[in-house]
């Protein structure tokens, strides 16, 4: 009878051990943000219908056109235009300023992440990256390193929303 209790005991000691909090650790430091970039924020445009992933942002309602000049190390810059489609495919165009040639197209789906605060191009082509863009409003997006961080250059890395033609 001795060895069932002295068993039971030291499962309830496991039990119990196994439930204490751990104790704190100090909070690491957060990285530094590039003071260039905006503050990414969260949109739903007025009576927008939701979408199920990440609540709180309407993919459709943001989907457009977005065009600027992105930096170039080897060029004046390079002429950007994505195109994100309300069915969550997309289409980049980017010409390379002062060299010759077509414009590199690329396309692949899309999708909002970190609560609607960014998002994430998955190209069609596995050979390429993905590439991540901060949300800095309805009319902005600004693209970010691929571990989605600011990029810390001073340059601007923003594309702004094209009328819709």
């Amino acid at each position: 009878m001795t060895k069932p209790l002295i068993a039971l005991a030291c499962l309830t000691a496991f039990a119990v051990a196994g439930c204490k909090p751990e104790p704190a650790e100090p909070a690491a430091e957060a990285p530094a943000v590039a003071e260039t970039a905006p503050a990414a924020v969260a949109i739903t445009p007025t009576g927008a219908a939701l979408s199920s992933h990440n609540a709180g942002f309407d993919m459709k309602g943001f989907a457009g056109t977005f065009g600027g000049t992105l930096p170039c190390a080897s060029c004046p810059g390079i002429d950007t235009t994505l195109v994100l489609n309300p069915d969550g495919s997309y289409a980049i165009s980017e010409a390379y300023q002062d060299e010759p040639g077509p414009a590199i197209e690329m396309d692949g789906t899309w999708t909002a992440e970190a609560n609607g605060q960014r998002i994430r191009l998955d190209p069609n082509s596995k050979t390429e990256q993905d590439r991540l863009f901060a949300i800095a409003s309805q009319q902005q997006i600004t693209q970010l390193d691929p571990e989605g961080r600011a990029v810390e250059s001073g340059l601007d890395y923003s594309l702004s929303r094209q009328p819709a033609d």
